[in-house]
């Protein structure tokens, strides 16, 4: 692998990590993604079937007005570099997610919840490509493995079989999976792009707004950054 400072990808540094995290907290409301739940999302979308353009995203994360133009300019430029860094990461096999972090009875755990809320977040914006694709090979299911086993646990996705919780050890081996999954899944897309008539029900799918289905907001969660 070359490691050069040219072919490494540029990601943010701790200190832009922290001030894109502490606007995204100073803003949130009841179900807002923070730091983790962007990264998952833009994850997602990187390693997706199709592209989806900033202007779709973008108010997946952004919920109100900047207080000034150079507030705005510096967010949107903050998370400008991280989309680009997820892409260049995976390019390099050097992605590592950034996960939350939660208070248990025996200290600080990592909590893959944020992460997982917008990994769906990202596939459901194209959700119509993902649901055929899941449901017709099961290649593709078995690749999410450890991010469905995740975010089951987590609750972000319900199970029609009884789910049994994950134990620590496979909590963590699955968290330890999720740089080889995504890389996994985005050769998959490579390999087996959307077909024509994948795409057509894409279009027509846009044509009209998706109905409620009355699932109900995320947990709201607590804790840092950890990447």
């Amino acid at each position: 692998m070359n490691t050069t400072s040219d072919a490494w990808p540029s990601s943010l540094d701790d200190s832009e990590l922290d001030e894109l995290d502490r606007y995204l907290r100073a803003h949130a409301e009841e179900g807002h993604l923070l730091l983790d739940g962007v990264h998952g999302l833009l994850s997602a979308l990187a390693v997706g079937p199709v592209q989806v353009l900033p202007e779709e995203w973008l108010p997946e994360v952004l919920h109100e007005p900047f207080a000034d133009e150079a507030e705005g300019n510096r967010v949107l430029a903050l998370l400008a570099k991280l989309n680009d860094s997820i892409v260049a990461e995976l390019e390099v096999d050097a992605y590592e997610p950034i996960l939350g972090e939660v208070d248990t009875e025996d200290g600080p755990a990592l909590s893959a919840a944020g992460w997982c809320e917008g990994f769906s977040r990202g596939i459901d914006l194209r959700a119509g490509l993902w649901e055929k694709r899941l449901a017709d090979d099961p290649q593709l299911m078995e690749l999410l493995g450890p991010v469905m086993a995740l975010a089951v646990d987590e609750g972000i996705l319900s199970a029609e079989a009884e789910f049994e919780k994950l134990s620590d050890e496979e909590y963590d081996e699955c968290l330890a999976q999720l740089p080889a999954v995504l890389g996994a899944v985005s050769r998959y897309w490579h390999e087996h792009p959307a077909t024509a008539g994948e795409l057509d029900a894409l279009a027509q799918a846009a044509a009209g707004p998706r109905e409620n289905d009355g699932t109900p907001p995320p947990r709201q969660r607590s804790g840092h950054w950890v990447h």
